[in-house]
């Protein structure tokens, strides 16, 4: 009866070695805890940090006029013609890169053209869009793809039976809104009201 009772209440084996084994087991447990911890920490930021970016990209255009102006090519030889009940035959004008914006492949870029007579999209790689619009490198490397400190001319042949068929004959005080819409990124929107009359070339 005594010796069970003095059993019981001996502390005797329980040793420093014991002691350290059961410290050193409590810190694998806390720094295994951290550690998986803070891997997910550092997760769940790049992943927030990648949404925070690809957000930023689809609601920024990277596309700018250069300029304020858009031009009205009115001459016959390009499909147009002149006066107070003339047509437009083309359009050009030019774009550059926007302030910490992306490149833009053109190659991968629609135009799209809203009149009141209508609306039309086109893919500069759709068959035969490259006669309907095309660009033209002015400086830069003379590539697809409008880079930082590039500037490109757009023209669009707005008398292209797939644009006609979409918007019409563009008419003096018509109201039209051009959009250059990139792979990825908010198009660049462009609104002009036409002049009452045309000239040859007119800018507007």
């Amino acid at each position: 009866m005594g010796f069970g009772k003095g059993f019981r209440r001996s502390e005797k084996g329980f040793t420093g070695l014991e002691a350290a084994i059961v410290l050193i087991a409590f810190v694998v447990v806390a720094a295994v805890f951290s550690y998986v911890m803070l891997g997910a920490g550092f997760y769940t930021t790049q992943k927030s940090k990648q949404v925070v970016d690809t957000g930023v990209k689809q609601a920024s255009s990277s596309l700018t006029l250069d300029g304020q102006y858009i031009y009205l090519n009115c001459t016959a030889a390009a499909g147009g013609s002149t006066g107070s009940d003339g047509k437009v035959g083309q359009i050009y004008f030019y774009v550059t890169q926007t302030a910490g914006g992306s490149p833009v492949d053109l190659n991968k870029t629609s135009i799209a053209i809203t009149s009141a007579k209508g609306y039309k999209q086109v893919f500069y790689n759709e068959t035969n869009s490259k006669d309907w619009w095309w660009y033209e490198s002015i400086v830069g490397d003379k590539d697809n793809v409008v880079e930082m400190n590039e500037k490109y001319k757009i023209t669009v042949n707005v008398t292209a039976p797939g644009w006609n068929n979409g918007i019409g004959d563009l008419k003096p005080n018509d109201v039209i809104t051009i959009e250059v819409r990139p792979p990825i990124g908010a198009p660049l929107s462009i609104t002009k009201q036409l002049p009452p009359s045309f000239g040859n070339l007119t800018y507007v």
